[in-house]
């Protein structure tokens, strides 16, 4: 007699994973590689994702940390610096090292690089909200001289910091914060500075925002909620922090289906499903299998919003056809 499986409902989110700006950074390695062969240097992870990292290295990607890593026998191989952007310390390196450099820096990164430069060019001393050490939160730093920006992590940094002149300040966002935390942070920061100058658009990303509603308004009666992420994705874990803010039972940040803790999930009869901006669907896909093999899956499909977004190559890559099998590793086979 065949084992009747226990019924459960995956919501699962859409949008999810891959943003515009993952989608391009992949993109421009994988280009690469077909224009110019093997190898490809990728300073620093190209996406906080293991998976995509190592799908990448089987193409022919090499990741670095310094430029100085590359060997002078390959110093003609493109080098491509990551979505999360670098400090202007960076290219500068690279072309002393007459190197021929990619930047895969997402344009929504750029934008706040952008508008932090723009408060120090209107006489502003920069306050970044983020979070210290994050390749992002480094790149952003680099646009500007020493000193002339100041990390904010918490609400207590906010209440702590002394200007040298209180009417000159002016703030921008990592891209990837959740939304509720960094309102905490403008707020306390607006109520001592009423003079704040907030930037000239909002700085978290389209994506991250997108993510955090879907989450939000599929967790309340969830059992468990799991996020396809890693472990250093900012986005990835701001989301599991919303879905316990939002009512899920639990909530799990996975990198494969190999680390569902399958004897502590216990019985569920809802699970809640989104993936961060750098992680694969073929990894989504993988999740559903594992627990169609446990349950009688219901699919819930939550769409609550449509991403129309795309970032095109730059130029030098777009004479270069980029085909579905080019990318099933990690989009999946079409």
């Amino acid at each position: 007699m065949i084992e009747k499986k226990p019924p459960l409902t995956i919501r699962l989110c859409q949008p999810r994973g891959f943003c515009a700006g993952v989608d391009r950074a992949i993109q421009i390695v994988v280009l690469a590689l077909k224009k110019y062969g093997a190898p490809v240097y990728v300073r620093h992870e190209i996406v906080h994702n293991r998976y995509v990292v190592e799908g990448l290295q089987s193409l022919g990607a090499v990741f670095i940390e310094e430029l100085s890593e590359i060997p002078p026998e390959h110093r003609q191989s493109p080098v491509v610096f990551s979505a999360h952007g670098v400090p202007k310390s960076v290219p500068a390196d690279a072309e002393a090292r007459h190197l021929f450099y990619l930047d895969a820096t997402c344009p929504l990164v750029s934008k706040v690089h952008k508008q932090a430069m723009r408060h120090q060019r209107l006489g502003r001393h920069v306050l970044l909200i983020g979070h210290a050490g994050h390749p992002e939160v480094i790149g952003t730093m680099g646009q500007l001289p020493e000193g002339a920006v100041t990390l904010i992590e918490t609400e207590a940094d906010a209440a702590s910091f002394v200007p040298a002149d209180p009417a000159a300040l002016g703030f921008v966002t990592q891209t990837t914060l959740s939304v509720e935390d960094t309102a905490g942070i403008i707020r306390a920061l607006q109520e001592r500075f009423p003079e704040l100058h907030a930037p000239a658009a909002e700085s978290i990303c389209y994506a991250t925002t997108n993510r955090q509603e879907a989450v939000k308004e599929t967790a309340a009666g969830a059992d468990l909620y799991l996020i396809v992420g890693a472990p250093n994705s900012s986005n990835s874990r701001r989301l599991v922090e919303v879905a316990e803010r939002a009512g899920a039972r639990m909530s799990l940040l996975v990198q494969r289906a190999a680390e569902i803790p399958w004897e502590e999930i216990g019985e569920i009869s809802t699970l809640g499903l989104s993936a961060g901006a750098s992680a694969p669907e073929i990894i989504v896909d993988e999740i559903i299998d594992a627990f169609r093999q446990r349950f009688d899956v219901t699919i819930d499909l939550a769409i609550t919003a449509t991403e129309t977004e795309d970032f095109p190559v730059m130029r030098v890559l777009r004479d270069v056809e980029l085909t579905a099998a080019d990318m099933a590793f990690v989009n999946g086979a079409a």
